[in-house]
């Protein structure tokens, strides 16, 4: 059994989100983090934070 650090399948689907957005703009957030969640088996505690952190990239200005 390999031990995944916490936190580390919440980074890894950060990195796969940020992809995933350049690469499918017309993809809505939510359905990015359900696609997140289920591709790296996220808590639904992770699964807010990133919706959270996916979110307040949103709003920044470019």
């Amino acid at each position: 059994m390999t031990v995944v650090p916490e936190g580390s399948a919440l980074k890894k689907a950060l990195c796969w989100a940020s992809e995933a957005r350049r690469d499918h703009p017309g993809m809505g957030l939510l359905a990015l983090v359900d696609e997140a969640g289920m591709r790296f088996n996220l808590s639904p505690n992770e699964s807010d934070a990133l919706l959270r952190t996916l979110s307040t990239e949103e709003k920044k200005p470019t």
